[in-house]
């Protein structure tokens, strides 16, 4: 089998998401989103606000802790 052959079968092989140039984690963030804009009322605003997380972070910086920072990560807000 010649490398072009073998190149071609092992991307025929592999998950279809990462033959579109996606990581695992971007393809299960982008299929949840899509399956919680398909929810109704009143079911699509409570996973909407569950999508939303904080968290704190705290550098250091030659072996001492910095002031902590809490940060918010959701979705962009909706149009």
């Amino acid at each position: 089998m010649s490398g072009a052959a073998a190149t071609s079968v092992a991307q025929a092989a592999a998950p279809y998401w990462r033959n579109a140039g996606m990581t695992y984690l971007s393809y299960a963030n982008t299929c949840a989103a899509m399956v919680r804009n398909c929810l109704k009322e009143p079911f699509k605003s409570k996973a909407l606000q569950r999508e939303h997380a904080y968290y704190k972070f705290q550098p250091y910086a030659e072996g001492a802790p910095q002031k902590a920072v809490v940060r918010e990560v959701g979705a962009p807000p909706s149009s």
